[in-house]
């Protein structure tokens, strides 16, 4: 039985829409996942992820380098709103954004279950050191040499 005194998280009881700024910011895990290469398949419509990163990611901390700046310097960098998280197919299953859009919830290994922000690490969610960086290509296309399709695991 549910204790009606014990108030439930945010993420189950509000929408996407209906997070503050900070609750939006907050789920995400900070796994890196997001600024991944990906190439689609044009006859299958398959997302195919890579381990090269996007040159704004820095590959120890899975952070972006100029976050707040980051469209000035990545002009096709795309902002993740409660609007377009339902249509961007391509975000990892793992995505703590896609998994409350798909009602799944968030995974134990999330930051703010275990309240440990490692967790995504130990769980095998981050990309920290396991990526290189797309300004490391010889050409843009040269990322399709490091597929990988393990990515596209929920991390459930």
């Amino acid at each position: 039985m549910v204790n009606p005194l014990v108030e439930r998280p945010f993420w189950e009881t509000k929408t996407l829409a209906e997070m503050s700024a900070a609750e939006w910011e907050s789920l995400c895990d900070g796994c890196g996942r997001c600024c991944l290469i990906r190439f689609e398949d044009e006859d299958t419509g398959e997302v195919i992820p890579t381990r090269v990163a996007c040159r704004l990611l820095d590959g120890d901390t899975c952070q972006c380098t100029r976050y707040r700046h980051r469209k000035r310097y990545v002009p096709d960098c795309i902002k993740l709103t409660p609007q377009n998280v339902g249509e961007l197919k391509w975000m990892p299953p793992s995505c703590a954004y896609r998994r409350i859009w798909e009602g799944k919830g968030l995974a134990a290994w999330h930051p703010l279950i275990s309240g440990d922000p490692d967790s995504v690490v130990r769980a095998g969610i981050s990309m920290r050191g396991q990526t290189i960086s797309e300004r490391e290509l010889e050409r843009p296309e040269d990322a399709i040499d490091y597929e990988a399709s393990d990515l596209l695991d929920d991390g459930g």
